[in-house]
C-alpha cells in the first residue's frame, strides 16, 4: 500500500495508521467522522516519528507542508493524532528545518512583521480577540516570528494562506495547545 492516502480515502475504508513507539494500530484524531471537513480537504502523507527524531523527547511534532497536516506524538509514544493544517503561501515564505517550542500563549496579540507591512502597509498591531489573526492560542517557536497557532477564520485550513506559521482550527489548537508542553521538538518538512 502507498504512503499516501486521501481522508476520504481513510475515511471510508476505516483503515488504522500504524503509529506510537511498540508499532501498534492508532487512529488519528482527525479521521473521525463528524470533524471530517470536505471543503479544505487535502490528502496527507503517513510520517513516523523515526524517520525525523531519534527520541520523541517531551513530546514530537512534524508539520507537513506539503500536505498541510500536523502529526503529534506524545513523549511516551502512545498518543499519535493528526491535525489539518494552513500552511506558508509561498515557499520564499515556508522555512523548513528543527525546532520547538519555546512559549506558549492563551489569548496572544498580533504584530504584523516587516515583510508583511511591506505588502499590506494597512495592517496594524492586534490584541487579542475574534478578529486576531493568531486565534486563541499560539505556541512559539525558537525560530523568531514562526508560530503554530489558532485561526478564526476556517477557510484558511488545508490551503497555503500563512505569512509562514501553521494554522490550526481554534478547537484542534486549543487541544493540542494542551498536550505539548515548552520543548516539544518539532519538524517542519
Amino acid at each position: 500500500m502507498s504512503n499516501h492516502m486521501t481522508r476520504r480515502r481513510a475515511l471510508m475504508s476505516g483503515l488504522a495508521i500504524a503509529g506510537g513507539a511498540a508499532g501498534g494500530l492508532a487512529m488519528p484524531t482527525v479521521l473521525r467522522a463528524d470533524e471530517f471537513s470536505r471543503r479544505n480537504a487535502s490528502s496527507f502523507v503517513v510520517q513516523n516519528w523515526q524517520d525525523h527524531f531519534d527520541d520523541l523527547g517531551v513530546a514530537t511534532i512534524v508539520s507537513d507542508t506539503q500536505s498541510r497536516a500536523l502529526h503529534y506524538w506524545s513523549g511516551d509514544g502512545k498518543d499519535y493524532r493528526v491535525y489539518p493544517t494552513s500552511v506558508p503561501i509561498s515557499e520564499e515564505l515556508t522555512k523548513r528545518g528543527y525546532t520547538k517550542i519555546v512559549r506558549k500563549k492563551v489569548g496572544p496579540d498580533w504584530t504584523p512583521t516587516a515583510s508583511m507591512m511591506k505588502r499590506f502597509p494597512h495592517y496594524k498591531y492586534m490584541p487579542p480577540g475574534p478578529d486576531n489573526p493568531l486565534g486563541t492560542h499560539a505556541m512559539y517557536l525558537s525560530w523568531p516570528a514562526y508560530l503554530i497557532h489558532g485561526t478564526h477564520d476556517t477557510r484558511k485550513i488545508g490551503r497555503k494562506s500563512s505569512d509562514g506559521c501553521i494554522g490550526l482550527y481554534n478547537a484542534k489548537i486549543e487541544e493540542l495547545f494542551a498536550l505539548c508542553p515548552v520543548g516539544t521538538q518539532v519538524r517542519l518538512i
